[in-house]
């Protein structure tokens, strides 16, 4: 969990970057960080769905502090609150990429990281702890099966790269463990190359921003 998370930390940082790096009136531009977006977007809520769904509920009805598990939840609609202030601006910015649109979609994102980061803190501080005590290993392992099996199968080893680039030698060893052979094989042959060509695609604008 503490990997996956930190995807999103990362991800969450470089977003309002993104937007503000794509120059006024770059709708081509605009629309592939769009698209980036909205692949952020459904992997946080597919995330904090198979929590909602797989996690919440057995912490409800077998830990006595319930007020930690109703302050996850709490969070978690709060984190919605900031996504809907993207998804607000986010159309308006992809089709014209003007510096409006772009500035309030920027504030949104940079809202939506602060609300994300102070439940990520206390998740792990707070609550992994409890589902150590409480979630079987079976239960636990069903809310990762759940979460590959969840993604479109276009998007898995994109978002086995994203999990990859920040990990250790030991988290990389995990989760490659963990795939099937086809899996490991596929990432070796192909993903590898593919997942480096798509930070390029999509944050090549931040290295063009830093020369400006």
């Amino acid at each position: 969990m503490v990997v996956v998370h930190r995807v999103f930390r990362r991800e969450s940082a470089l977003a309002p970057r993104l937007v503000r790096a794509v120059p006024d009136g770059d709708t081509t531009r605009a629309a592939q960080i769009a698209a980036h977006l909205d692949d952020y977007v459904m992997g946080l809520h597919h995330h904090h769905s198979l929590e909602d769904e797989l996690v919440w509920p057995l912490l409800h009805a077998r830990s006595a502090d319930g007020g930690l598990v109703d302050r996850m939840e709490k969070q978690h609609q709060r984190i919605d609150l900031t996504l809907a202030a993207v998804a607000e601006w986010l159309p308006a910015w992809r089709r014209e990429a003007n510096h409006i649109a772009r500035e309030e979609l920027a504030l949104a994102l940079t809202e939506h990281r602060t609300a994300l980061v102070e439940h990520l803190d206390d998740e792990e501080r707070l609550a992994l702890p409890l589902v150590a005590e409480h979630l079987t290993v079976a239960e636990w392992d069903l809310v990762g099966q759940r979460g590959m099996d969840g993604l479109p199968k276009n998007k898995v080893l994109l978002a086995l790269g994203a999990i990859l680039e920040d990990a250790t030698a030991e988290e990389r060893a995990y989760f490659l463990g963990r795939a099937p052979l086809l899996g490991r094989l596929l990432w070796k042959i192909v993903g590898r190359r593919q997942y480096a060509n798509w930070c390029r695609a999509v944050r090549g604008g931040l290295l063009e921003e830093a020369r400006r």
